[in-house]
């Protein structure tokens, strides 16, 4: 497939063939989905926790006698159902993360590709090098093309001159190709793509 290739001057400057079974598999929202779910539960801390009954501080004696008192029978003060006692079955700090098959994670990003290819929503950029760090000419550059919620992908070295100049923008994401993941591509309206992500992508993917 055919895509244009424009420059940060918003200028045409050639065209790339981009690799049809990386860029333009069948739809499958159902993976996204699962691939979504895997990322953000990895990304979860999990350190929530409860006091359990051996936890709280307090006393161990019986509060009152077992029969005679017309109350009902208690053990312990710090039991679950007194003011200040423990949490019956509450959370303990643990992973929520899960796993999934290299295979279905490869796939996954291939469909997440395929998807913003199918929406017209992928653009080959030629380059991302500036020579200086000035984020308001950046942002010029990029209010010329358009791009509002973008995320870039340059190759194995993001340039710095371009990372620190955009790191301020909003909606303005950046990483390198290794770093590729389908949240980060679907959460932002556009998929920019330098020519060197392009090709370390369909290393990768094919």
């Amino acid at each position: 497939m055919k895509c244009k290739i424009v420059n940060l001057d918003a200028k045409d400057v050639g065209e790339i063939d981009l690799a049809d079974e990386v860029f333009c598999i069948p739809a499958r929202p159902d993976l996204l989905q699962r691939i979504v779910t895997w990322q953000l539960a990895k990304r979860r801390a999990g350190t929530h926790k409860t006091k359990d009954v051996s936890e709280i501080q307090g006393t161990g004696r019986k509060p009152w006698a077992q029969k005679g008192t017309g109350r009902a029978r208690q053990g312990s003060l710090r039991s679950t159902q007194f003011r200040g006692g423990a949490v019956a079955f509450g959370p303990t700090p643990r992973s929520h993360g899960f796993g999934l098959p290299k295979k279905v994670r490869k796939l996954a990003l291939r469909a997440a590709l395929s998807a913003k290819q199918a929406d017209g929503k992928i653009v080959v950029l030629d380059s991302t090098k500036m020579s200086s760090v000035k984020t308001q000419e950046l942002k010029a550059r990029l209010g010329k093309l358009g791009w509002s919620s973008a995320l870039v992908i340059d190759g194995p070295e993001v340039d710095e001159n371009f990372h620190r100049a955009a790191r301020n923008l909003p909606g303005i994401d950046i990483l390198p190709q290794q770093g590729t993941n389908v949240y980060d591509i679907l959460r932002r309206d556009l998929l920019v793509l330098t020519k060197d992500a392009i090709q370390h992508l369909e290393a990768r993917l094919k």
